[in-house]
């Protein structure tokens, strides 16, 4: 790992152990506070509590078009919908200054919800096809930066997806804030070719002809493709199936160097993580043994081998 400053990270407050929640508690996620907290810096937001609602206060959800909800409160049927808006617009604005890499939401909030929040029809049943009126309004606003939200945060795969982003992200910002030019967008996409391949091959191919196309586009338009082709890209999870086409792809880096006995070796523990035996953390490890051995240089500066800190153990699991 290349080192970094620490990512500004935004986070519904109650996720910090904030005691912000409409009875006066919290719902302090401790992955989020005590694995990640070492690598982030966050950024809380309760929409609720800077809105104005107070703590304690009345329960509320969603009614209505599921595109378009109304925020009501439960028990005396208060509609503070135009209150949070007022709040969020002004909210948002104030967050396009934080350099936010992310946003970890709280599930199920009719404020932060990301998905499958309950919204009430016109008879009073709950569907879950809701989306929490901040939450939606912070995606709209900034649609490439990796979001999640707790309760999703617990599946292996969905957690080291959003976290492989979010240092992705970062690294992405620090380019652009070094300067915008059709050399270093070639190093940077040179640097991160392996992963985009892992989550699409398709936007592997169209990012590889966006970048030798470059000279012929405006530098923000060239720009501004890439970041939605690369934020698109990722947003695929890494399967097991396209690990292992990458996998292969990188021993072929190998092929003067390695003895046929190391050959056969790397191949068998492919094959095994293939197969579901191994975490996918056992090839990457022996595969960065042989680059640090045989001194590759074009894959020393590959992210996909070293795409987050090893102590997140985000590839540990099988």
């Amino acid at each position: 790992m290349k080192t970094m400053d620490k990512i500004r990270l935004g986070v519904s407050a109650c996720l910090l152990g904030h005691a912000v929640r409409y009875d006066g508690s919290h719902q302090r996620n401790r992955y989020v506070t005590d694995i990640l907290g070492a690598y982030v810096q966050f950024v809380p937001v309760c929409p609720e509590v800077e809105c104005g609602m107070g703590i304690p206060r009345e329960a509320m959800h969603l009614e209505g078009d599921p595109e378009n909800p109304r925020l009501i409160t439960t028990r005396t049927r208060r509609d503070v919908t135009d209150q949070m808006l007022r709040w969020a617009a002004q909210r948002l604005e104030e967050l396009k200054k934080e350099n936010l890499c992310g946003f970890i939401f709280k599930s199920n909030s009719p404020s932060s919800g990301m998905e499958r929040v309950k919204i009430f029809d016109t008879k009073g049943m709950p569907h879950k096809k809701g989306v929490g009126i901040f939450a939606r309004l912070f995606m709209k606003t900034f649609p490439h930066l990796p979001v999640e939200e707790d309760g999703r945060l617990n599946d292996e795969v969905l957690r080291e997806n959003f976290v492989e982003r979010l240092f992705h992200r970062k690294r992405w910002d620090d380019h652009v804030r070094g300067g915008k030019d059709l050399g270093r967008l070639v190093e940077f996409h040179t640097d991160h070719k392996l992963l985009y391949l892992a989550h699409s091959p398709k936007h592997h191919r169209e990012l590889g002809k966006l970048v030798a196309e470059g000279k012929s586009l405006p530098l923000e338009t060239l720009y501004e493709r890439y970041e939605h082709l690369m934020s698109e890209a990722l947003k695929l999870k890494a399967t097991v199936k396209k690990n292992t086409n990458v996998l292969y792809h990188l021993m072929g880096y190998f092929k003067k160097e390695l003895s046929p006995s190391e050959k056969e070796e790397l191949r068998e523990i492919i094959e095994a993580y293939h197969r579901g035996l191994y975490p996918l953390i056992v090839p990457i490890t022996l595969i960065n043994h042989y680059v640090r051995k045989y001194d590759q240089p074009y894959l020393k500066r590959q992210f996909y081998l070293n795409p987050h800190p090893l102590e997140l153990k985000l590839r540990n699991h099988a």
